[in-house]
């Protein structure tokens, strides 16, 4: 029965994952909205937009080529073109993943939990009906498809609305949509968000301690269990049993007995060693995971990668001399495939993995002895893995590497490990190791990127994670110089303005051998949260930013929806609330935190204070179950209930159920954007008859 619940879990959790929105401001092809300096001239869209003055004007050129005559329909059909610059075009022109000529319509419902303006429940799309049925124009975008969906554009001759649709209920089943927790809607004007009272930030969180070992990465059992693996920073992996929260337990895993031992190939030392891994999202099935890690050239010769310093980023390795003792490209960075196959009958139950190397996905030299990232990470929706880079070291990146479009340091990869191309190919396309392209990185649209590159302008991404709940929030923690520690929304060919900027702030580097980027050449993409040094300890300064999770448990129903972040130190911690939802603005406020009396693990304060000795926060963690974890140097904790802390929270004894809102017919776009909603229900209720609550 356990393993049936479990697998039940994990369907139910795929399916609500799959159903999930764009979201945050988002552009059709995946990219964040540009920030603009003057209002763009044919569309009325100002400081944020999808589109740029090229753009604008090629939509001019739409608009004039329909030669639409009633002006009433023409400045209703304008609207609609320029939707296309709304810097909610992804959610507006996309259903499920189907790209549509038109955007939603808003129709006259909507949804109590939608965080879009009441203008949205103005029945927009009865309107362009009522204005434009009986008007002749060119290039309808309105044609209909054979199933009577949204169809492709007419390329000739003049139409009217009652020409292609027999009344405006068939018009509006197909175009019309509701403005619901999970999508937006276009009202004839740029989507608006509701801005809401910010709650106020939770008493603190609560942690037991359910482990001494100190881990440097953590990831669930992809079969939807209560075990993990943890990682050490010297190269071990471990499989270990979860316990339930409550229960008193320790976390089961066994030291003496790794899943996995990695040592002889890991260069461990403070600034390196294994940095990450990352579970195949089928590892149940085909047994294959990844270890990011470092290596000495120097002590194996497995150490082979090209240096990162070379003639095509404007770099000469024989000028950089040595760093910390270091030749340049002595130490490298190192992604490899492994698997667990024929270790147990099958995958889901093999407590060991062969040490042995499948595949070299990634190897590459740094040119310095910091700043390397190294996590690794499979996208939620798209099963792509992504390899998060650092700038390579030294002070202020001297070589600009961070802002090159030819390097790779300084950026976020994203790479396909499921398409191996042959020995010829990887020469060809001059590639790191032996992995595919995704055909949708943006380097087609960025001239001079390179293929493997996501997202640029990065000087030492530390601990990033997707949002269990809707995973277009790709979020990131980016190690600061000396000033400002960040958290950023990761998007398609975001630049994040490292070394350009430091955070918010303008930065000046004090050596540039390699170059500089000016400030207006490029579009950054600022952070959403972070602190400046001063704000950890007036004395101390921070350490540096350890990004985290946005919490999706209901052990602490006060903390639900909040992303967690903290300061390697271990001496503050910060909860980030966006406001207002699904609009891409947050803020944050640093939280207390205690240790609870009855911790499975007794916790040690620090001296002259209240704190618990964590010592530093190397990591986050997340289970199947959504628990959130910190993996300290002084152990392993769970966010537990905050009673346990006596922190008050108003929502934790709360457990009545909902009723049910009364239902209301929806439209064709609605049910295509929202497709799944009744297999989840289905579900749930299954896997509640199954715990006998039904």
């Amino acid at each position: 029965m356990g393993r049936l619940l479990s697998s039940a879990l994990l369907f139910c959790s795929l399916l609500l994952l799959f159903c999930a929105s764009f979201s945050h401001p988002l552009c059709i092809d995946s990219t964040a909205p540009l920030s603009l300096n003057t209002t763009l001239k044919f569309c009325s869209y100002n400081a944020s937009s999808c589109c740029n003055s090229t753009e604008d004007l090629e939509l001019q050129k739409q608009f004039e080529a329909m030669n639409i005559s009633d002006s009433r329909c023409a400045s209703v059909m304008k609207s609609i073109l320029c939707a296309r610059c709304d810097p909610f075009s992804a959610e507006l022109f996309t259903i499920g993943s189907t790209p549509r000529p038109v955007p939603i319509l808003c129709n006259s419902t909507i949804s109590a939990n939608s965080s879009q303006s009441s203008q949205a429940a103005n029945n927009f799309c009865s309107n362009v009906w009522d204005t434009c049925q009986n008007v002749s124009f060119m290039k309808s975008p309105f044609a209909p498809s054979l199933k009577g969906q949204a169809g492709l554009p007419v390329n000739s001759n003049l139409s009217k609305l009652t020409d292609l649709w027999q009344s405006k209920t068939d018009f509006c089943n197909a175009f019309g949509g509701a403005s619901s927790t999970a999508s937006v809607c276009f009202d004839g004007q740029p989507v608006m968000l509701n801005n809401t009272e910010i709650p106020s930030p939770p008493l603190g969180l609560c942690l037991e301690k359910i482990g001494n070992g100190s881990y440097l990465s953590m990831a669930a059992h992809p079969d939807g269990s209560n075990r993990a693996f943890f990682a050490s920073q010297q190269g071990k992996i471990w499989l270990a049993t979860i316990p339930d929260q409550g229960s008193g337990g320790a976390l089961g895993l066994d030291e003496s007995n790794p899943f996995v031992d990695l040592t002889d190939e890991v260069y461990f030392d403070t600034q390196f060693g294994m940095m990450g891994i990352a579970f195949h999202p089928n590892f149940a099935q085909n047994g294959r995971f990844f270890a990011s890690f470092n290596c000495d050239k120097a002590k194996w010769s497995g150490c082979t990668g090209r240096c990162s310093c070379n003639s095509d980023v404007n770099c000469d390795p024989s000028k950089l001399g040595t760093d910390n003792g270091a030749q340049p490209c002595q130490y490298q960075n190192v992604v490899a495939e492994y698997t667990a196959n024929g270790t147990a009958s099958q995958p889901s139950l093999a407590t060991s993995a062969k040490p042995t190397e499948v595949r070299r996905i990634f190897t590459m030299g740094l040119p310095f002895t910091s700043h390397h990232g190294g996590q690794i990470l499979f996208g939620p929706a798209d099963g792509y893995l992504y390899f998060m880079m650092g700038d390579g070291g030294g002070t202020g990146d001297p070589y600009n590497f961070s802002q090159n479009k030819k390097s790779l340091l300084g950026k976020i990869l994203r790479l396909d490990v499921d398409n191996v191309p042959s020995a010829a190919e990887i020469a060809k396309l001059n590639l790191w190791g032996n992995y595919s392209i995704p055909k949708d990185n943006p380097y087609e649209e960025d001239t001079g990127l390179q293929p493997e590159i996501w997202a640029s302008g990065l000087r030492n991404p530390w601990r990033c994670s997707f949002d269990s709940e809707r995973p277009s929030y790709f979020m990131c923690a980016d190690v600061g110089q000396d000033r400002y520690e960040e958290v950023d929304i990761i998007t398609k060919d975001g630049n994040y303005g490292w070394r350009v900027y430091e955070g918010p702030l303008l930065y000046t580097p004090p050596d540039s051998p390699g170059g500089n980027t000016t400030p207006s050449s490029i579009s950054p993409i600022f952070p959403v949260m972070g602190y400046t040094h001063s704000d950890v300890n007036q004395k101390e300064g921070s350490a540096s930013i350890t990004g985290g999770y946005f919490y999706r448990s209901m052990t602490d129903p006060c903390m639900y929806g909040r992303y967690l972040y903290a300061d390697l130190y271990a001496t503050a911690l910060w909860a980030g609330i966006e406001n207002p939802v699904d609009s891409g603005n947050f803020s944050s406020s640093k939280i207390s935190f205690s240790c609870a009396a009855d911790s499975p693990l007794q916790c040690s304060s620090l001296p002259g204070s209240s704190l618990p000795a964590l010592g530093y926060i190397y990591s986050f963690g997340e289970d199947n179950r959504k628990d959130i974890y910190l993996l300290a140097s002084s152990g392993v904790y769970r966010v537990v209930r905050p009673s346990r802390c006596n922190y008050t929270c108003s929502k934790e004894n709360v457990t009545s159920l909902a009723s049910p809102s009364p239902s209301s017919p929806k439209s064709h776009a609605n049910q295509l954007i929202d497709p799944c909603n009744n297999v989840v229900l289905l579900f749930s209720s299954l896997l509640l008859l199954l715990l006998g609550f039904v």
